[in-house]
């Protein structure tokens, strides 16, 4: 089953889901802010993804900016990361895809298209 954690009034995850029904895929539309993935949750999809657990992170989002993240990431631990993580959808990079094999995070369609067609 595939899995895409989005939030309504993003132009990125609505082109994303537009995409995903242009091509005919099946998929579960998560609201990111009502339905955010909880610790355990995110440490398993950064374990999954490969990717630095920081680019989980919406650096472009109001509360991000609002924390001063920027300024105070590089100095927390893994675990204060992921409990920040768990606290607020809106402080995760959307959106987020999920597949039994896969974890993408942010809509680029090149690596959407390679991992779902």
């Amino acid at each position: 089953m595939i899995r895409v954690y989005c939030y309504a009034k993003c132009s990125t995850c609505n082109k994303a889901l537009k995409w995903l029904d242009s091509n005919g895929i099946k998929y579960e539309s998560l609201d990111i802010k009502a339905q955010h993935p909880d610790k355990k949750t995110v440490r398993d999809l950064n374990d999954r993804s490969g990717l630095p657990l920081k680019k989980f992170f919406n650096t472009s989002g109001k509360l991000y900016r609002e924390m001063e993240l920027s300024k105070r990431l590089p100095s927390m631990s893994d675990d204060e990361i992921l409990d920040l993580l768990a606290s607020d959808g809106m402080l995760v990079k959307r959106p987020l895809l999920v597949t039994d094999n896969v974890v993408l995070v942010g809509f680029r369609e090149d690596a959407w298209k390679e991992a779902l067609l």
